[in-house]
């Protein structure tokens, strides 16, 4: 996997498990007091960081980053809480991840219509569409068509180990891609939601910080 380090002269660290298809730069609008780790191309769980000097480590999982998570954050760090954002870990389920109508979609996605895509499973307005598009990836089609298939693999492989326990969940009112009602059979009294927002929920919250402590 690759990663992004913030070092915000913090003893306390933020390791955020993005989203299948981002780098860091979908989230700049977000700023940190404590450090911030950003993970993300999950075409393999390496990863070489020194967590030991952190004093406290908080998880925050967005999407598909929610089973690379749920496979690797007790492996890598002792965390303090962890917090699941607009996904599950069980991420191909059919009842609770992402259906194989929906895989198809994100199979389909062009240089021709992803704009499309972005404004009618991404963002909730024309405001946010705009904002979105300023912070968009900067990874190529074929890099996010690679991580998909190799994510596939990935569950079949892993999903025997995978710890389904968060802390916390927040869920888009309008998320199209992991339905809100699913989601709160799964987590039950532990998810929040998010009113008037779509998948990439991030423009309701200032930081990193505010989604631990909602």
């Amino acid at each position: 996997m690759q990663y992004f380090y913030q070092n915000n002269g913090s003893k306390d660290l933020i390791v955020f498990f993005a989203g299948w298809g981002c780098d860091e730069n979908q989230f700049t609008n977000l700023h940190d007091k404590n450090d911030v780790l950003i993970l993300y191309d999950y075409q393999d769980l390496n990863l070489d960081f020194d967590f030991k000097k952190y004093r406290n480590i908080d998880v925050i999982a967005y999407s598909a980053g929610v089973f690379i998570a749920s496979i690797s954050a007790d492996r890598l760090f002792k965390a303090r809480q962890k917090v699941a954002v607009c996904g599950n870990p069980y991420l191909f389920d059919e009842t609770f991840g992402i259906s194989q109508k929906t895989i198809e979609v994100f199979k389909d996605i062009t240089l021709d219509n992803y704009l499309d895509f972005r404004r009618k499973y991404m963002v909730f307005s024309d405001e946010e569409y705009t904002k979105y598009n300023q912070l968009e990836s900067r990874r190529t089609i074929e890099s996010c068509a690679d991580e998909l298939i190799k994510l596939k693999k990935l569950y079949q492989k892993k999903k025997a180990q995978i710890n389904p326990v968060f802390d916390k969940a927040i869920a888009a009112e309008n998320d199209l891609i992991f339905d809100v009602n699913v989601q709160q059979d799964f987590y039950k009294d532990k998810l929040k939601v998010i009113k008037n927002a779509k998948h990439h929920v991030f423009f309701a919250f200032e930081s990193f910080e505010d989604m631990l402590n909602i």
